[in-house]
């Protein structure tokens, strides 16, 4: 494997075969790096900027575990001539806390245990180095965070910020429910990935009230337009109630959505893939109600490679 970066480039081989990889970059960019476990009250840490390159690996490894995925990655990261300052694993590292003040590439792309999963951070002169690793029942997963020196750009990008102009949606009779369709449409073909923000649960339900959906139109229309595509939706929760309550209300979350997109919507039931992470991945506060509803969530993730 060959991390991608502006300047030399430095290459690690992974210990197993690549089933899927997912990857981030950005220059200029910066990186919060983790240079001690969790101390009671939060993480010590160093921000570094450059060449943000960030790779996530999911790897056919059923039976390697996290050391012996790690082991050999921290070898080749001495021998390259970095110098280790943070290797532990999780309940060393601090586990819950460890892991949520550590910035992580989303499910599916990078799948975190909080209980068995290994953290190594390094350096090298200016560069920086990451590395996560952690498994699930049959794969293992890796994910590579490094920062190398990069300039400013002198001139600003060519590309300007898109801003939706509402007054022209008015004009041309375009609705918020069009706005969202075309906004989830765009969003699974830029990101791989959309959050369905028209699904409201309520605490501790898993029920959809009946009604028009038109995140679950625009998912339709994406998987007629992408015969190939296949999709997971992935059910969040907010941190009311313990984490297994909350995996499995937010798995049956998901796996209802997914009814209703294949009974209303006509969505092919074998290119869906339901899955929970319970409360694991808040986008915003649990302290408020607003917070906890934005967390109650269903997020659609395309899941088919090219």
């Amino acid at each position: 494997m060959v991390m991608a970066c502006p300047t030399v480039a430095l290459t690690l081989d992974l210990p197993a075969p690549v089933l899927a990889e997912e990857s981030r970059v950005q220059v200029p960019g910066s990186y919060t790096l983790p240079l001690a476990p969790f101390d009671g009250r939060g993480v010590p840490t160093r921000t570094v900027e450059g060449a943000l390159d960030q790779r996530a690996f999911q790897l056919d490894a059923p039976d390697l575990t996290t050391l012996a995925i790690l082991a050999p990655l921290r070898e080749q990261v001495k021998a390259a001539g970095y110098t280790v300052i943070l290797d532990c694993e999780a309940r060393v590292c601090g586990g819950f806390d460890f892991r949520y003040s550590t910035d992580v590439l989303p499910e599916p792309d990078m799948h975190v245990d909080l209980g068995d999963y290994r953290f190594l951070s390094a350096i090298k002169g200016e560069e920086a180095l990451s590395i996560l690793v952690s498994r699930s029942a049959l794969s293992g997963y890796v994910q590579i965070t490094r920062v190398t020196p990069a300039p400013l750009p002198d001139t600003p990008p060519e590309t300007p910020l898109a801003v939706v102009d509402l007054e022209e949606d008015v004009q041309r009779g375009v609705g918020p429910a069009e706005r969202l369709v075309s906004e989830v449409d765009r969003a699974l073909n830029d990101m791989g990935s959309a959050v369905l923000d028209d699904l409201i649960f309520a605490s501790g339900s898993a029920s959809l009230t009946e009604g028009e959906y038109p995140s679950l139109a625009a998912v339709a229309a994406w998987l007629e337009a992408n015969p190939d595509g296949t999709i997971a939706l992935v059910g969040h929760t907010d941190a009311s109630g313990s984490l297994t309550a909350n995996i499995a209300l937010s798995e049956r979350r998901a796996e209802a959505v997914a009814e209703v997109l294949i009974e209303s919507y006509g969505a092919d039931r074998t290119r869906i893939a339901a899955e929970g992470v319970g409360f694991l991945a808040p986008r915003a506060t649990n302290q408020t109600e607003e917070g906890r509803q934005q967390n109650r969530r269903v997020e659609v993730v395309v899941t088919s490679t090219r």
